[in-house]
């Protein structure tokens, strides 16, 4: 689905529809957000909302898309020159497995799972701006980082996703099933070092 220009978006009304239909998604999910709702919170007529978006489902994933583009920008933009390969996964380690236990990435997860049946175009919009384009930014780090010698990785995209899972390990699944919901600085430490020190024992060269 195609989004609206980047220039549009940056409007502040267009910023307004975003953050009412952010907050509105999160806490009332994909069905239960209607286009009454999202206009209601982001304070604009439903004819300026259609000026930028044409249906919700436009609206969901060009929120989606946005807060992941924000942060795989920020998780995934490391110049592998400047480190060396352990520093440079280490921090991506660490920022992604804080990324996927925020709230937001959380809220919008459990839409996407719970909405995904009965509207596939939710799960498919979530899973290309989010998994989908983390493990794409990912797999073009690793490719650079096989092409310098500080790899030995035959299959690239496989690699990328041992990685992001390594980096969930335990801590994601139990904050997505509310088992805990909030995690202390040695928690994350914990799980990306221990991620960062298998994917080495497993692909350095």
């Amino acid at each position: 689905m195609a989004l609206p220009q980047k220039a549009g978006l940056d409007s502040p009304k267009a910023r307004q529809i975003l953050e009412g239909a952010k907050d509105a998604f999160l806490e009332l999910g994909y069905e239960g957000t209607s286009v009454d709702e999202i206009v209601r919170r982001a304070r604009v007529s439903k004819g300026t909302l259609y000026n930028y978006f044409p249906d919700k489902v436009s609206v969901f994933v060009a929120v989606v898309d946005e807060e992941c583009q924000k942060h795989a920008d920020r998780v995934f933009t490391v110049d592998i020159a400047d480190e060396n390969i352990e520093d440079a996964l280490r921090s991506m380690a660490h920022d992604f497995t804080a990324f996927v236990l925020s709230p937001f990435a959380q809220g919008i997860y459990r839409v996407a799972v719970a909405e995904s049946q009965r509207f596939p175009e939710v799960g498919r919009a979530f899973y290309e701006a989010g998994p989908d384009l983390g493990v794409r930014r990912l797999t073009q780090f690793l490719a650079v980082a096989v092409a310098r010698g500080d790899l030995a990785i035959d299959d690239l995209e496989l690699a990328a996703h041992q990685f992001v899972e390594l980096c969930k390990a335990d801590l994601f699944i139990e904050c997505s099933l509310g088992i805990r919901d909030t995690f202390s600085d040695a928690d994350i430490h914990r799980v990306a070092e221990a991620a960062v020190r298998a994917f080495m024992r497993a692909y350095a060269p």
